[in-house]
Order: structure tokens, then C-alpha cells, then sequence
């Protein structure tokens, strides 16, 4: 049971730093300006369409997220 709740622990822990980093993004993300834009995106612009994915950036944060994860994770 022990170990149980060490688990519960560490995932309500991560979580609450997982909402305040969404949280921080929400109210400054506007303010990076390469974040979104970088190279290898995608946008496709017409008359009355606009079409954005952010290939690079989903690429990027995928990479920084699995080093954030095992690093938290394997301690």
C-alpha cells in the first residue's frame, strides 16, 4: 500500500508542475516569438483559408518532454 501511495504522490506532484508550466505558457507564450514559427513548420495560406501545423515545434517539445519525463521518472 505504501508504494501505492508514493505513486499517487508523484503524479499529483507532477501534474500541479504540469499545470502551472501550461499555466506560464498561456499567459507568456505569446511573447516567444520563434516558438511556432520555426523552420519545417507548416502554413498554408489561400483567399479564405489558413491552414498551420507546427511540425517542428510539436517535434521539439516531443524531445524536450521526454527528456524532462525520464529524468523525473528513473530517480
Amino acid at each position: 500500500m505504501n508504494e501505492f501511495n508514493t505513486l499517487f504522490g508523484k503524479l499529483f506532484i507532477f501534474l500541479g508542475i504540469l499545470l502551472i508550466v501550461v499555466g506560464v505558457f498561456f499567459l507568456f507564450g505569446s511573447k516567444i516569438k520563434f516558438f511556432g514559427h520555426l523552420p519545417g513548420d507548416i502554413k498554408i495560406k489561400k483567399d479564405n483559408f489558413t491552414f498551420y501545423f507546427p511540425l517542428m515545434t510539436c517535434i521539439l517539445l516531443s524531445i524536450l518532454l521526454t527528456i524532462i519525463l525520464n529524468l523525473i521518472i528513473r530517480r
